[in-house]
């Protein structure tokens, strides 16, 4: 499914021509900050944080910084950066676990409305906002490609392939780099960088979600779906949430393994375990998260009366309803959104 998808994204490699390398600050600045943007979305992939993510994009350009007296444009300057990247990524993932969703490491809850096991030892698959991984082109064809590679469906599937495998997959299917490219960088044969492609687009489709058989909504529905989605969490009227819902709707809470399935199960988990208690004990904001419509929660704290930071909803509309809810409960990830941790009151 994913590999289908992602093979439509035009080549974006650009040529750096005519240039003449300057080594002050400045110079590496004004050529290299035009795609630290895309390098964030590419880290990002590669190890499904936010927070790392943004770290070794700046290890990257520190990387990039203090060698680039030795670039001698034989790539381009963005392709360059890319090796710089991957390469500290794969360094980065040597000793790290892969982040999973908590339906990655068990079944559904059939008990919804009983106890939540937090794991606050498990290194949690995090979202990523539009607003710093967006693609920014003109080209439709490219802009859709990217949010589909950033969907956090496919991000979390990316955690299923080991290292190397995931940097083949998005070098040959994201980035259209070529075999015998991605060969160079990671030090293999142009044959071990395709076996490894092909048993990365297998291991893909094993573990995917079946999308395809989803039936997005018009742009109508979704703004209808999702204005009502609002209402309904700020009245606290479960059973309009309930409403909103797909017949086997998922909804996942790290760092939370609970999980459940199932409209009316959703309905249970949250009578039980959500800590509003009436209409306007929740506050929504709108955002936008892997390519998807999102949601900052915000809850009353009872002693202050204000609304402070709970957690972010990454909401997977379609035709009927909404058919998974990653509702992620680290606020520290609020900074990376632009959210404030607490809203003004309202009048």
């Amino acid at each position: 499914m994913t590999a289908a998808i992602l093979t439509t994204m035009s080549d974006p490699r650009r040529k750096v021509t005519s240039v003449t390398i300057e080594t002050g600050e400045k110079d590496f600045a004004r050529l290299a900050d035009p795609y630290r943007r895309e390098l964030l979305a590419h880290c990002y992939r590669m190890l499904g944080s936010m927070h790392d993510a943004e770290d070794f994009v700046q290890e990257t350009y520190l990387r990039a910084w203090r060698a680039f007296d030795k670039f001698e444009g034989r790539s381009s300057l963005r392709t360059w950066l890319y090796r710089i990247a991957t390469r500290t990524c794969l360094t980065a993932l040597e000793n790290r676990a892969r982040r999973p969703m908590p339906a990655d490491l068990s079944g559904p809850s059939d008990d919804p409305g009983g106890m939540l096991a937090e794991r606050t030892d498990v290194p949690w698959l995090e979202p990523a906002p539009d607003v710093a991984i967006a693609a920014e082109a003109a080209d439709p064809a490219t802009v859709a490609a990217s949010r589909e590679s950033t969907r956090l469906a496919f991000v979390a599937t990316m955690q299923h392939l080991p290292p190397q495998q995931r940097a083949v997959l998005l070098l040959r299917d994201v980035m259209k780099w070529r075999a015998a490219e991605v060969a160079e960088l990671l030090g293999i044969t142009t044959a071990a960088a395709n076996s490894a492609l092909q048993r990365a687009r297998a291991k893909l489709d094993e573990v995917a979600p079946n999308e395809d058989e989803i039936e997005p909504p018009t742009n109508a529905v979704e703004r209808e779906l999702l204005k009502r989605w609002s209402v309904a969490f700020e009245d606290y009227d479960v059973p309009a949430i309930v409403e909103l819902l797909t017949t086997e709707s998922v909804w996942e809470m790290p760092p939370f393994a609970t999980w459940v399935r199932g409209a009316a199960n959703i309905g249970t988990l949250i009578t039980q375990n959500c800590p509003a208690k009436g209409p306007g004990d929740m506050r929504l904001v709108p955002t936008a998260a892997n390519g998807q419509p999102a949601f900052a929660v915000y809850m009353r704290d009872p002693d202050s009366g204000e609304h402070k930071a709970f957690g972010l909803q990454v909401l997977t509309p379609t035709a009927k309803g909404v058919a998974h809810t990653g509702m992620f409960f680290d606020t520290s990830l609020y900074r990376h959104f632009g959210l404030p941790e607490t809203l003004p009151r309202s009048r």
